[in-house]
C-alpha cells in the first residue's frame, strides 16, 4: 500500500456511512438488491446527508423472492414502490458513488449498520464502483447488540420495519442507546 493510501485508511474518522439495503434475499450470488438508503452522520449521530432508492426489477426477479421477502416487502409496500418509482440500478450505483465522492472528498467512508457485512457482501457482488469507495472497517451495530445482551444483560427492543432508511435510522438509535448505556454506567 502506498504511503498516502496507508495515511487515508490510518486517518481518524469524522463521519459514518449508514447504509441499509432491501433484497430479494440473503444470498449475494442469486439474490439481488432492491432498496438502498444511505445516510452520513457525524460521531455524534446528527444527519449530514441522506440518499434513497429503489431499483427497478422485472416482475420475474420480484416473482423469485423467497417467501420471508416478498411477504416482508409486500406488507411494507416496498413491492409496489419499486413498480411506481424503481430507477435503473446503473443509475442508482452513479448517484450512491456521486454521494460518497460529495460527502467523503475522496477518503474511504466507513460503512456502518446492523450486520452490515452482509449489505457489503451484496456491494461487493453488484456494485464493486462503490465497494472500492468504503474503507476496510465497518461499524456493525449488531457486534454491540451481541456483548450487550450477553455480558450486560441489555436489551434493546428494535422495531423491524424493513424499509431500509427506517432500519438505519433505527441501527443509528439503537447504537446511541448502548453509547448512552456505558456513560450512565462508567
Amino acid at each position: 500500500m502506498a504511503d498516502m493510501d496507508r495515511d487515508l485508511f490510518n486517518e481518524i474518522p469524522q463521519k459514518l456511512f449508514w447504509v441499509d439495503l432491501e433484497m430479494t434475499g440473503l444470498d449475494p450470488d442469486n439474490d439481488v438488491i432492491l432498496e438502498v438508503a444511505a445516510e452520513v452522520t457525524d460521531l455524534n449521530f446528527t444527519t449530514l446527508a441522506s440518499y434513497e432508492a429503489c431499483i427497478a426489477q422485472p416482475d420475474e426477479i420480484l416473482g423469485r423472492m423467497n417467501d420471508w421477502s416478498m411477504e416482508h416487502h409486500s406488507s411494507s409496500g416496498l413491492i409496489d414502490r419499486i413498480k411506481r418509482e424503481g430507477k435503473p440500478e446503473a443509475h442508482v450505483q452513479h448517484e450512491l458513488i456521486g454521494f460518497i465522492n460529495a460527502q467523503f472528498n475522496g477518503k474511504p467512508a466507513i460503512l456502518s449498520g446492523n450486520s452490515i457485512h452482509n449489505d457489503r457482501a451484496f456491494i461487493k457482488r453488484w456494485w464493486p464502483d462503490v465497494d472500492n469507495l468504503l474503507h476496510y472497517r465497518m461499524v456493525d451495530v449488531s457486534s454491540f447488540k451481541v456483548i450487550m445482551q450477553a455480558k450486560y444483560a441489555v436489551m434493546y427492543d428494535k422495531k423491524e420495519v424493513h424499509r431500509a432508511f427506517d432500519d438505519i435510522q433505527a441501527s443509528i438509535a439503537e447504537l446511541q442507546y448502548y453509547l448512552d448505556w456505558f456513560k450512565n454506567h462508567a
